[in-house]
């Protein structure tokens, strides 16, 4: 489906962190917006939003990457 991955590292503020996308199908039919984040180095955190269309969950997927991307973190 669609994954992304994206880095933000700042070493004068001594910033690290990823936030990983990823868009799965689950076994109600649904689809799932998986996203991790956390310190580069260690696991994180996983949060699981449930979606009833691949339509809304690709919606959801591009609107975060956004919102991500303009607070400095990068592919």
């Amino acid at each position: 489906m669609h994954s992304v991955m994206l880095y933000r590292i700042d070493q004068a503020r001594n910033m690290q962190r990823f936030y990983r996308m990823d868009i799965q199908p689950d076994l109600f039919g649904n689809h799932c917006l998986i996203i991790g984040w956390g310190r580069i180095g260690r696991s994180g955190q996983v949060r699981s939003i449930p979606y009833p269309t691949g339509d809304d969950a690709y919606h959801a997927f591009h609107k975060q990457r956004a919102t991500k991307e303009r607070r400095g973190y990068a592919a």
